[in-house]
């Protein structure tokens, strides 16, 4: 996400409004926090016109 961001000449606030998520989360999300709510990790990666969606781990 961060690589993203960055790409895309974004600061993390800016980030934020645009996606309209709190800067909190979105620093929170690029520091590795383990437990974030997949809604908004996904409403944060419809920026760059991605996703995740759940699975199995492989390996």
């Amino acid at each position: 996400m961060k690589r993203e961001r960055k790409k895309a000449g974004l600061t993390q606030e800016e980030f934020a409004m645009r996606s309209g998520l709190g800067v909190r989360f979105i620093r929170e999300l690029e520091q590795g926090k383990e437990t974030v709510r997949l809604d908004k990790v996904n409403q944060a990666l419809a920026m760059f016109g991605m996703e995740v969606i759940p699975g199995k781990r492989e390996g």
